[in-house]
This record gives structure tokens, sequence and C-alpha cells, in this order.
């Protein structure tokens, strides 16, 4: 292209944008807010993977840190001990903490600490002298968000088993640890010297054992692991090495950053539809200007040109606009996410190349999506300019569109991919979004034929100038109808998802349902505990003894075989899990059978039928008929899979993966589990002091206290979910408004004539009012349909939850579309009704 040629291009789209650039900000506005939340979403995970990097050994605490379920035998603290460096030792294990200043207790994370800890990083303790000077005595630290519920302060006592400790300091946060923990899991540190005195480790008790280590100079710990893995899993010791931790955050990250970039991409994809509809109007409106162009010489090849440099233009500042508001957005998003990150500050640099990425995208979605209607432009007549109703075809057939449909798919495609890093999620998305696109564009078209096809001809005159206006040329119907269709389906489907999620977790309040849980009841103590639970007035639901046991083999395949075996299909942890098996003669109502035969008691013959349910059956390979052999604290039991059974594990019962007949455990060492039910928060706290006064060792999960913490974490789950959300919102409101605003220039010069030819102001108002309400309701219709199939699709294959329809956010989505549809409408009539027919039609012309 000639220098001189280029330079006249530029001035001509310049001039041209001087009266349009009001219309065209409204074109850049929906870009400037999905690159702002893309460039935000993608320094925020650049930033926070920096920072994991950087502060790898802080998360961990150590340089190596090893695990163990069990109390380490002689060998095992042999080779421990071998493997030198500084370490320090924290049994871990849920137990009641009690408050005798003011009667409360709480199951809290009890941490019984040896040695210095952590090895890097620090507890942040107030005072914070607390932190070093806590296991000199019988002191404990306690986390903050405990001692404010509880009104606790430093130097009160706390309870843990059968000792009391002096509470030295409140634990505010703790590196490694995200503070939406202390709300599941409040910890409570004590000196592991004292332990034994709690009385707290006792048959059936769940405890991890961690040892921390830390060597002196830089070491190969990774090599250093590998060299001694066959010892590790000899011994059943699971190390852990910083970079496994990187590892492991990354990928619990990388979840949660996927999450963000699905919204960035929501608000994108919103952001092409706003582009796409905009330019498609802004267009339609100019071929009048383009025509007069042809006729002063200019080709088709060089109109377009003008249009696509204002296009890019627009483009590229609604780009940089964007990515500079994502850089300032960025450093918001630690804080309103900062009680679910592991980091207490994420560092909030400005990424170049998030914001070159946002630069690149927002343009290549302003040339792509604006691609298809500025394509028309080639082939506008100049008898256009002479014949008002000439309407050239300018829609035909056209071997460039396809190019640009399918430069459009990659992109698309492309961008997912990137964004995912998962091809099929990338593939199902843009599937998806297709589907809908021409479900919402064949509605339009059956929606044009059939106003045409049964034309109420004896309606009154606003109700068929209304309805005409659906089918008549330069109709808005099919352009509305997939703007405001897409963006109340993508709208309505996150609003629709959270809601599905949010119910899962609640609980009923009804008369039958149990709602606190008592275990670690030791053989002695179950009467006693049961007499406790009625002198308090509250049902005995279940009483259920409870015996641990390993796995063995299956049909003679015992962990060794198996891996060595590279061809089976069960999963390796069947072999590694401590089983917590129970043993009766009748099922429960959450219990069904699937297949085989419920065995109730030990029968003559030497053959033991346990029943399975069906999820450690699909995990085992076992069908009836498998024997399983167990290892109960020694004494192997060889069984037979008599019955498959379907559990309900959501229901609040003690459901078991194995069940045994009766007649066989009733000797073998055990705990217990009582259920029962509390009505009042009162009686749930006397009961629970009275509890861990008589039986310290017994913990006791109160799920009214649960379903508050639960209703406090999903509170901030939703704030981050709606607030990430606002992004996609506001876009899809901006694309609505434009859609709508740009759409008055092609119903201007009707409405002009209307009244040019005696209609009146309010007879206007009442057909462009009909119009409005037919389209922003069909199209927010069709767009919660697509909604309720999407979020059922998502339930079903992503999450795995039962789907239930929320016809109240459905219904009230759909109310607001068609609302702000309607007064959009009937505000871009203000124009033609508030100015005489004639400075109108001068203007226009």
């Amino acid at each position: 292209m000639q220098a001189l040629q280029l330079s006249w291009l530029l001035k001509m789209a310049w001039r041209d944008s001087r009266r349009n650039r009001a219309r065209l900000l409204l074109f850049i506005s929906s870009i400037i807010l999905g690159i702002a939340a893309l460039v935000a979403i993608n320094s925020f995970s650049e930033n926070l993977q920096k920072d994991i990097n950087t502060e790898a050994k802080s998360l961990l605490g150590a340089d190596l840190v090893i695990e163990s379920e069990v109390d380490p035998t002689k060998n095992a603290s042999a080779f421990l001990d071998s493997l030198g460096g500084q370490q320090s030792q924290i049994v871990d294990f849920a137990s009641m903490a009690y408050f005798p200043k003011g009667g409360f207790t709480r199951l809290a994370n009890i941490k019984a600490v040896e040695g210095q800890y952590p090895l890097y990083g620090k507890l942040n303790t107030i005072p914070k002298s607390a932190s070093s000077n806590y296991q000199e005595g019988k002191k404990a630290l306690v986390d903050r968000a405990m001692m404010i519920q509880f009104d606790a302060k430093v130097g009160d006592t706390v309870r843990v088993g059968e000792v009391y400790f002096e509470i030295a300091g409140e634990v505010s946060s703790s590196t490694g640890r995200a503070g939406i923990t202390s709300s599941v899991a409040p910890a409570v540190y004590i000196p592991k010297q004292y332990l034994a005195e709690t009385q707290l480790i006792q048959i059936g008790s769940r405890v991890d054992y961690f040892y921390y280590i830390k060597y002196p100079t830089e070491k190969e710990i990774e090599t250093f692991v590998e060299d001694k893995k066959d010892r590790f899993k000899a011994l059943e010791l699971r190390p852990e090495t910083v970079e496994d931790r990187k590892r492991g955050i990354g990928e619990a990250f990388s979840n949660m950053a996927n999450f963000l970039n699905l919204v960035g991409f929501i608000a994108l994809l919103l952001g092409c539809i706003g582009v796409a509809s905009s330019v498609h109007i802004y267009i339609k409106d100019k071929l009048s200007t383009v025509a007069i162009l042809r006729c002063l010489g200019a080709s088709g090849q060089q109109a377009f040109l003008i249009y696509l440099f204002q296009i890019v233009g627009m483009g590229l500042i609604g780009s940089i606009l964007g990515a500079l508001l994502g850089s300032l957005l960025q450093v918001i998003i630690p804080s309103v996410l900062a009680d679910f990150l592991p980091l207490q500050n994420v560092s909030a640099d400005i990424s170049f190349s998030a914001i070159a990425s946002g630069i690149f995208t927002g343009l290549s979605i302003a040339v792509l999506f604006a691609l298809l209607p500025l394509l028309s432009i080639r082939k506008t007549s100049p008898l256009r300019t002479l014949r008002a109703s000439f309407d050239d075809n300018t829609n035909g057939s056209d071997p460039l569109r396809w190019v640009v449909y399918i430069l459009i798919f990659l992109f698309i495609g492309g961008f997912t991919w990137f964004q995912t890093k998962d091809a099929l999620v990338a593939l199902f998305l843009i599937l998806g979004v297709t589907l809908a696109f021409l479900l919402l564009a064949g509605v339009a078209r059956l929606l044009i034929w059939l106003v045409k096809r049964f034309f109420p001809t004896q309606w009154s005159f606003i109700w068929r100038q209304g309805i005409a206006n659906l089918f008549r040329p330069n109709n808005q119907t099919l352009i509305l109808m997939v703007t405001i269709g897409l963006g109340t389906a993508l709208i309505s489907t996150l609003f629709l998802t959270q809601n599905l999620l949010l119910k899962q977790v609640e609980l009923t309040g009804s008369d039958n349902q149990p709602n606190i849980i008592l275990f670690d009841i030791q053989s002695s103590q179950k009467e006693k505990v049961a007499d406790l639970v009625e002198e308090y007035k509250m049902p005995l639901v279940q009483q259920v003894p409870i015996v641990t046991m390993r796995l063995d083999n299956i049909d003679g395949i015992n962990r060794t075989a198996f891996q060595k075996d590279t061809t089976s299909e069960v999963r390796s942890w069947v072999y590694r899990r401590e089983y917590r098996v129970t043993y009766r003669d009748t099922m429960i109502e959450t219990e069904s059978i699937l297949k085989g035969k419920w065995h109730t008691e030990y029968p003559d013959s030497d053959t033991i039928y346990v029943s399975l349910s069906d999820r450690i059956a699909n995990a085992m390979k076992a069908e009836i008929g498998t024997q399983i052999t167990f290892n109960v604290q020694g004494t192997l039991i060889e069984t037979v899979v008599g019955s498959i059974r379907e559990v309900n594990f959501n229901r609040v019962q003690t459901n078991f993966f194995v069940v045994f007949p009766s007649g066989i455990l009733e000797e073998a060492p055990q705990f217990h589990v009582v259920v029962s039910r509390v009505d009042e928060v009162e009686q749930s706290a006397k009961f629970q002091q009275a509890l861990v006064q008589a039986f310290p060792n017994v913990s006791a999960i109160d799920l009214t206290q649960i379903l508050k913490t639960v209703d406090d974490i999903l509170g901030k789950v939703s704030f981050v979910i709606r607030f990430m959300a606002l992004f996609s919102i506001l876009t899809g409101l901006l694309v609505l408004i434009s859609s709508v605003v740009l759409s008055k220039y092609q119903r201007i010069q009707e409405s002009v004539l209307l009244r040019t030819l005696g209609a009146k102001s309010n007879q206007i108002l009442y057909i462009s009012a009909l119009e409005y309400t037919l389209l922003g309701f069909l199209a927010a219709f069709t767009g919660v349909l697509l909604s309720i199939i999407g979020s059922w699709a998502l339930a079903r294959f992503s999450f795995g939850i039962p789907y239930e329809i929320s016809l109240v956010p459905a219904f009230s989505i759909l109310l607001i579309i068609s609302v702000l549809t309607i007064i959009i409408g009937l505000l871009n009539s203000r124009e033609v009704l508030n100015k005489p027919p004639l400075e109108v039609l001068r203007k226009e012309i």
C-alpha cells in the first residue's frame, strides 16, 4: 500500500470517527472490561506462582517432612535418626479443647510439638515471644479465631485431655496455613512432652506423626529421597520435599487459577459478542456513507480499510485501557482471596507478559469479530445513494467469511486451551458456545418466520406495527436475540451453578436429623457415655462399634505383588489405607443392596461374608465371591465378598466401606461412636461441657457449629465468586446496553416517518415498548433455558452432584434482563420523541 494512499485512508477513518465516537465508545467498553479481567487474573496467578517458588521452604517448614500414620517402630525411629540434620516432631490429631473460664468446648486440631517449629518461616503470635517459649512449661498457643470466639485472653487456661495448659499466646497466622483453615480446624499447639499426660492417644485414635528436618547446607533433597524410596516404602513413611510441596500447592492453585481464568473467559466472550453486535449495527448504519464514497471513486477495498482502521484503533485503545485497569485490579484480588491463600502476602508486581498478552488478545478480538460485518462493505453499491430502497446483496456467498469463521474458531479454542491447559475442556466450551449461538439464531429465524406466517392482521395498529418490526427490513431480531440470549445464558449459568454448589452443603433441621457425633469412645466408657446422653434428654440414634484393620491381600495378591503388577486396575490407596470397620446384623436406612445377599451373622461354615460399599468395591475391582484377607492388629481374617451396597455418604450417619456380620469382631480391640441429636444451642453447650469433664478423650462433632462454620466459609466463597462474576455481569450489561442503544439508528427513520404521517408520541412509545418486550423476553427466556441445560451438564459431568432447577434465580434473571431491555429501548426513543421530525430527518440524511 502506497504511503500517500495509507495517509488518505487514515485521515478518512479519523474524520469519519469524529461524528461517531460516542457510539464507538460503547464498542470498546466491553473490550476494556474483558481485558481488565484477563490481565488482572493472569497477573495475580503469575505473582502467586512466583511467590510460591520464592517461599517454598517456608510453606513446607523444612527441607524435608516425613509423615507416618502410626507411631514409628524402632526400625523406623532408627532410620529417621540416620537421616541427620536438625529435626523436630509434631503429633497431629483432632480432640476437644475446653476453656474453663467460660465453660466453652470446641473440636480443635491439636499439634503436640517437640523442637523448633517451623524450621523455616514462623508462627506469628501475640505476644511475639510466645512462639519460642511456650514449650518451657505447660503452656499452649491457641488459634486467634478460637480465642476471639470464646473471648479468651493470654494467661487464661485451656484443657486438652487431662492436662490444663496456660495460654501463652494466640497464633495470628502461620506461613503455609490458609486463613480459612482456622474456621474449619482451629489449632492448639502444646509441648509434646505432656502428650502422654493428656491420655488422648487411645485405641482408634486417628493420629498423624510429622518429622521436620533441616540441613545446615544446601543438599540435593530430591536425589537423597529418591535413593532411599524403597526404605521409605518398607517402613510406611511418606516423605515430602520442597519440590513436592511446590507441585502440590501449584496444582491446588492452578485449579483456582483455572476457575478465575474461566470467569475471565466468560467476560471476554461477552466482549466478543459486544464487538460483533456493535460493529454489525454500526456498519449497517454506515452503508449509505460507504455508497457515497463509492460514488466519489473509492473502491470497495478502500472503504473496507477505512472502517477497519477505525476498529483497529478503537480496539487498540480499549485493549490498552483494559490492560491498565487490570494491572490496578490485580492489587485487589489477593485481599479478596486472602482467606484461601497459604501466603500471608502476595506481591502486586506489574506483569508485562500479562499486559502484552491482554493487549494482543483484545486487538485480536476487535479485528476478528469485526471482520464479519466489515466484509459486507466491499460489496456496497453506489446505487444505494440514488435509491433509498435499494438493498444490495451484501450477505451472499463470500469465501472470506468462512476464513474468518475458521480464524474465530481457532482463536477461541486456542485462547481457552491456553487459559485452562485442558484440550477437552476447551473443546466442550467451544462446542457449547457454538450450539448456543446456533440455537439462538434458529429461534430468531423461527420467530421471524412465525410472525410473518401468522401475522395478526385484525389486531390494533400498535400491535401490528410492533410485531411487524420483528421481520421488516433492517429488523434487529437476529442480532438482539443472539446478543441478549448468549449474555443471559452465560450469566445465568454462573448463578445456577453457584446455587447448586451451595445446596450441597445445606443440612436440614428436621426432627429426625442427627446433628452431633461422639467418637473415640473406649469400650469401658460405652455404657457411661450412653447414660450421659440419655441424662441430657438426647436420643441414642446410633451406637456403633468400630475396629481398625488393614488390607492384607485381594484374591491372594498382597501389596508387594500388586506393586510389581503394572497391569492391575486396583487403586493403590486400597492397600495403604487404614480401614475402620463395623459389624452388625442389619442394614441401616442409608444403605441398599446392589448385588449379592446380606449376611446377618457368622454362619456355621468357615466362610465369613462381608459387605462392601460400591465405592470401595470399584476401587478394589471386587465382585461377589472375591476373597479378601484383612489384618486385624496382627490377626489375619479371611473373608469373601457376600454383597455390594449403595451407600448415601452425604447423610449424617456412621457409614462404612466394609461391614462384617455379627459374631466375628466382638472380641477385637475397638472403640465406639454415638450419633445423637440436640435441639438447642444451650443444651449442646452444657452436654459437651459435661462430656469433656467426664471423658476428656471423647471428642464431639457438633454439626450445628459446623453449619455455622460452613455458612461462614460459603459466605466467603460466595463473595469471591460474585466478585469475579462482577466482571462478566458488567460486561454483559454493557453488551446489552450497546446492542440496544446502537440499534436505535436502525429504527429512528421509521419512527420519524410514522410521526410525519401523524402518529402520536405515545403510539411510537408503545410500538417500541412492544418490540423490545418481545425481543427481550424471548431472548432472555431462551438464554435461561440454555443456562439450565448448561448448569445440568456441569452438575452431571463436572461436579458429579444431583441437579435441581432453581426457579428463583432463573426467574429473577429472566425478569431483570427483560426489564432492562425494555427500559434501554424506550430511553432510545427520546431523541425521536423530543425533536421535530424534519430536524431528525436532516440529521440522518
